[in-house]
């Protein structure tokens, strides 16, 4: 059964995302977010199509090794930098850059003997409070990195933005000026735009833009799709009907037996469940595809199958292909029914998901 769910990851998709993203991003340099195991795309096909990134971002030096072993030399950039101070060791055997957000990182690297200059990335909390350093004190810790031999001449500084997909609201600006101001004066390049930054705050394009969910055609806007913005999806989940059932008026459908016939009708039972990645939280009239045509799941999910509404296909059976999300059918729609977000659907897909590839 887990063989006829199939994610079909779209690489033309991805290199389309890419060079929007370059038209939007001003001549900024782009640093391709492939963490998350490429957002549930798959690391290394995700690398390979993205590859005239100027960088990558990842959340764990685990997956800068795949990196490399896979073949890529662009800068890898370790976003939450080393977790203990024999990270400084790998990092540097991988040639990977270190974001440094936390007094602890600091003096890991002023009692690091090694010599060899480490990349650096300064993270400056300008409104997030969650990582990066207080503004106030970035002045003293630029001058305290500057001057270690085993750092890396070039000093990144970034930040990271907590509402910019809301184009109205007025902490991205205010982010956006306490930024400038703690780096006022400070040498080294500019990163603060993530994937919303990149659409909706033109000020803060800087010199690098660190962009994930576009890059997935994934919307980064509530109520908007990525599409919307002219972005394609790279995914599309599918699987196929392995039943097709007759109703009467009444019957009850599903555990808990929480949905009940309308009517005479048929219902289709998909290959496809929780096992799998789908949500279990999607309710009842969450959207699919079959057959060309917009159709409703009923009932609960389960862990391997969920059942459809077939009232308005009358022609549809064994066999038959069944489209959870994709170009036709946003994920953001169905993760709207589920309660949550398009970005943990693609990166909520399981082992038992058979991934293809196309153009």
């Amino acid at each position: 059964m887990s063989r006829l769910a199939t994610a079909t990851i779209h690489l033309g998709a991805l290199r389309h995302n890419l060079a929007r993203i370059r038209e939007h991003a001003s001549g900024a340099r782009v640093m391709a977010v492939v963490k998350a195991d490429g957002y549930g795309h798959g690391l290394e096909r995700v690398a390979r199509a993205l590859h005239e990134a100027d960088a990558f971002g990842v959340a764990a030096i685990a997956d800068g090794q795949r990196l490399r072993a896979a073949g890529h030399r662009q800068r890898i950039v370790v976003l939450s930098g080393p977790d203990s101070a024999g990270d400084l060791a790998e990092m540097r055997r991988l040639d990977l850059d270190a974001v440094i957000h936390h007094q602890s990182q600091l003096d890991w690297l002023a009692d690091d003997a090694d010599g060899r200059p480490l990349r650096v990335w300064l993270k400056i909390d300008s409104g997030m409070h969650r990582l990066g350093f207080p503004a106030m004190r970035v002045p003293e810790v630029h001058a305290r990195l500057a001057a270690m031999p085993n750092v890396a001449d070039e000093i990144v500084l970034m930040t990271h933005f907590a509402a910019s997909d809301e184009f109205e609201n007025c902490l991205t600006a205010r982010q956006i000026e306490t930024f400038r101001t703690a780096t006022e004066g400070l040498p080294g390049p500019r990163a603060l735009s993530n994937s919303a930054g990149v659409l909706g705050w033109p000020d803060a394009r800087g010199d690098w833009v660190r962009v994930g969910g576009l890059l997935y055609g994934l919307s980064v806007v509530e109520g908007r799709c990525g599409a919307d913005f002219g972005y394609c999806p790279a995914m599309t989940l599918g699987t196929r009907l392995i039943a097709v059932n007759d109703l009467h008026k009444g019957d009850r459908v599903g555990y808990a037996a929480t949905w009940l016939a309308p009517e005479d009708m048929r219902l289709g039972v998909a290959a496809i469940g929780y096992g799998d990645g789908y949500p279990r939280s999607a309710v009842a009239g969450t959207p699919v595809r079959i057959r060309g045509r917009t159709t409703q799941i009923v009932g609960r999910v389960s862990m391997d199958l969920v059942t459809v509404d077939l009232r308005d296909l009358p022609d549809a059976g064994v066999g038959d292909e069944v489209i959870l999300w994709g170009a036709e059918l946003p994920v953001e729609t169905v993760a709207a029914h589920a309660g949550t977000i398009g970005y943990e659907l693609t990166c909520g897909m399981t082992r038992r998901v058979l991934f293809m590839e196309d153009e």
